[in-house]
């Protein structure tokens, strides 16, 4: 494999700490989180003193001030280690708190972002809607204007991070007729009046990422809870997806990576007709295609998180990138079931577990339809 140069020495002893504390205090815990669908709150504590949770952010809000690769360095550990209900970490590190970074205003910053720091917040991000998915243009639910407060109606679904949830960014339509510019960012806390969440989700994989629905009844958010300006939300959130992308690419293709690793191992290990796996050439061939294509996709992505570091990434190559990697997960992960035999069917195999969990990487962060449409509309407008 190619070496990789994006990451300096101090790095690298963070990834290294990183690394400990996940086989130390989450991997032991992931299968009964697995079954209660959650990762436990005091987990989110112990990642915070570790300084897993918003190292990006300045050291006014609690951070540590540093780049954007200390947030990769999270992220593809716990892809590595195959911790999927971690990846709630994403959602709250790389994109909940950036919302309130970028467009908050000092009093929110904090209110909220210390918090997130240390743990005693988990941040969710309440966009898809039962009837509009990756659709943000077409979401229903509204936010009244009455007076001093907004009166919020509606639904949301297939949050992530909603069951366990303290406070939520909840795009919402305060002007239902302006289409996109009627869009804007609210955030809500856990236990407001007529802020209902239900149950857990029910879902193929990633069991201990918490996947839920909430319900909104006649909520009163209070004006100082509006999250930059009125009719800006739509804009907002296009603006930041390129860093959601590119995180779920970089969790990804660590996966991929891992996943990759061990079945080497293990095909080198397993007999059948009398002979290692390894030994027959359809496997061979299979190893050194996903091999090629996992080095290719690496040096790619790396690029990509340069691109990011210097507010290059745009959101058509944050398309790309999650496109492609995304795609060659879920290859990678089903070639590599085939070569675990029967084996790779069962649930305590951790390419199993994998082949499971990452199906949903083509479809959330928006869906890779989605992907190919930015990308074609940029291509066709040249």
């Amino acid at each position: 494999m190619i070496s990789r140069t994006l990451f300096d020495s101090d790095m690298e002893q963070f990834r290294d700490t990183v690394r400990k504390f996940l086989i130390n205090e989450a991997a032991p815990h992931h299968e009964a989180w697995e079954k209660q669908k959650y990762v436990s709150s005091n987990f989110w504590l112990k990642a915070g003193e570790q300084g897993m949770l918003c190292p990006q952010l300045p050291e006014a809000y609690g951070g540590f001030g540093v780049d954007y690769r200390y947030n990769c360095i999270v992220v593809e550990e716990i892809g590595r280690a195959g911790l999927s209900g971690l990846t709630g970490f994403l959602m709250h590190s790389d994109i909940v708190c950036e919302y309130i970074l970028h467009y908050g205003n000092e009093q929110q910053k904090q209110q909220y972002l210390p918090k997130m720091v240390s743990g005693e917040y988990i941040g969710a991000l309440a966009m898809s809607e039962p009837g509009a998915g990756s659709d943000v243009k077409g979401i229903k639910t509204t936010a009244i204007d009455k007076g001093d407060h907004y009166l919020v109606n509606g639904s949301k679904t297939f949050i992530t991070n909603g069951f366990t949830s303290d406070i939520v960014v909840v795009a919402v339509k305060t002007e239902p007729s302006a289409g996109v510019k009627g869009v804007s960012l609210l955030i809500l806390e856990a236990g407001m009046a007529g802020f209902e969440k239900g149950q857990k989700l029910e879902k193929a994989g990633c069991h201990a990422c918490d996947t839920a629905e909430l319900f909104f009844q006649d909520v009163k958010v209070p004006k100082e809870n509006l999250l930059g300006e009125e009719g800006k939300g739509f804009y907002y959130l296009m603006n930041d997806l390129a860093q959601e992308r590119l995180a779920v690419a970089v969790n990804g293709l660590a996966v991929a990576e891992s996943i990759l690793e061990q079945t080497l191992t293990y095909v080198q290990e397993r007999k059948a007709f009398g002979k290692e796996v390894a030994s027959f050439q359809n496997t061979r061939f299979k190893l050194a295609e996903l091999n090629t294509e996992v080095t290719v996709a690496r040096v790619y992505l790396d690029k990509c998180i340069e691109l990011h570091l210097e507010k290059k990434l745009d959101g058509v190559e944050a398309a790309r990138v999650k496109l492609h990697i995304t795609d060659l997960q879920c290859k990678l992960l089903d070639e590599c079931v085939q070569l675990h035999g029967g084996y790779g069917y069962m649930w305590e195999y951790p390419v199993t577990r994998a082949w499971a969990d990452s199906r949903a990487q083509r479809i959330y962060a928006g869906s890779n339809e989605i992907m190919k449409e930015i990308i074609s509309r940029e291509l066709l407008s040249q």
